[in-house]
């Protein structure tokens, strides 16, 4: 495998998806909500997931985000 192939497959597969989640407005707030027990913010979390999981984490989140607008259009 070339070298620059595999820098496409890294920045496609993890760099993209941390920027999106980062700095996407939807992904929630940075600090968690009063009165939580975990002490971090669900934009952390999410970061987290895909840090670790890489695409697969980041299709999690577009799932969520899906999920979560379907049920604020219904209500």
């Amino acid at each position: 495998m070339q070298p620059w192939i595999a820098w496409i497959i890294l920045l496609a597969g993890w760099a993209l998806p941390l920027l999106h989640v980062a700095l996407s407005p939807r992904s929630g707030a940075w600090l968690p909500p009063p009165g939580g027990n975990c002490p971090l913010g669900p934009r952390v979390g999410w970061l987290t997931l895909v840090l670790l999981l890489g695409p697969i984490g980041w299709a999690l989140y577009m799932k969520a985000r899906r999920t979560r607008q379907r049920s604020a259009h219904s209500a």
